[in-house]
């Protein structure tokens, strides 16, 4: 294989990868603001909300984090790695909503509160912590 064609077939990959990342990361943000009461763009963008910046900002770290991981395991196998990635990367997606709303019912910590909210809270930030943790956890999964 000639150098061009070395490089022309890892750019295909990566944009391959790349856009099931980009993929990914707008589902996890429209699930994050299906599970978030309110438009969470209107509420990020207009009032400017550092609660719901953060969750939704956790949020796609934790994909980020999972979709790394998949492109890591899927050790240059294009297909695998690709089916791999969307669908860890979807399962990471539905786990992250579902701690979300377990925090909320189960520990108290109301996503629907939080928001509201415009000064950071506390809670905000354990939830944070838990959306980045539940990627870090699904990541390692995968490899």
């Amino acid at each position: 294989m000639t150098l061009l064609e070395t490089l022309a077939r890892g750019a295909g990959l990566i944009g391959s990868y790349a856009a099931v990342g980009v993929i990914l990361m707008i589902v996890g943000f429209y699930v994050i603001d299906f599970a978030t009461p309110g438009k969470l763009s209107h509420i990020i963008r207009s009032q400017r909300n550092p609660n719901a910046t953060l969750l939704a900002t956790s949020a796609m770290v934790a994909v980020g984090l999972i979709v790394a991981a998949s492109i890591w395991s899927s050790g240059g196998r294009l297909a695998e790695g690709l089916a791999g990635t969307a669908v860890f990367g979807l399962v990471g997606i539905v786990v992250q909503t579902v701690a979300m709303m377990v925090f909320d019912k189960i520990v108290g910590i109301s996503v629907r509160a939080l928001v509201a909210e415009p000064e950071l809270q506390p809670g905000a930030r354990l939830l944070a912590v838990t959306h980045v943790m539940i990627g870090l956890i699904t990541a390692v999964a995968v490899i």
